[in-house]
């Protein structure tokens, strides 16, 4: 046997830099997701697969409930990248593009079966507008923490970029 494998316990080799932890797959069922992580005023984040959940190393995944009639708080989510997949209700993402000859309000109009892609860093608030319908969105972010970082408005003014 090298160095470069193991024997795991059933006799199979795997290489040795996987531990057996990462070895198995974890099952998040939806009574097992967390409420306790990162918020924004208007939402309610539960966590699913993180760093703390299932000893993710590069990844975050989870749930954002939206109630009716309701705005998220503007945020950001630092360094990460995050998909976000829309399951129920017409949510509008909001951020402020600033593209052009002078900043605008821009809205991301979805429904069901949309997907979104929110870049590192970039301000932005979600809204429900439908009275009747909360908006449940599934979102993956390139971190294995729930980074969120909550501002005052969608400006880039608070915006911190350490380096």
């Amino acid at each position: 046997m090298t160095d470069d494998v193991v024997r795991t316990p059933s006799g199979v080799l795997v290489p040795a830099s996987i531990d057996p932890f990462h070895r198995v797959l974890h099952h998040v069922a939806p009574c097992g997701l967390v409420g306790d992580t990162a918020q924004t005023s208007g939402m309610r984040r539960r966590e699913a697969i993180s760093g703390a959940t299932v000893g993710a190393r590069n990844l975050w995944m989870g749930q954002t409930h939206v109630p009716g009639s309701t705005n998220s708080g503007n945020h950001h989510h630092g360094a990460s990248e995050t998909a976000i997949y829309v399951v129920s209700g017409t949510p509008r993402f909001v951020f402020l593009d600033v593209e052009g000859d002078e900043p605008v309000e821009r809205v991301v109009q979805t429904a069901p079966g949309d997907y979104v892609f929110v870049p590192p860093w970039v301000p932005h608030r979600e809204e429900n507008p439908d009275p009747d319908t909360e908006a449940v969105v599934v979102i993956a972010r390139t971190t294995q923490e729930a980074v969120v970082v909550n501002l005052e408005g969608l400006d880039w003014s608070a915006v911190r970029i350490p380096g």
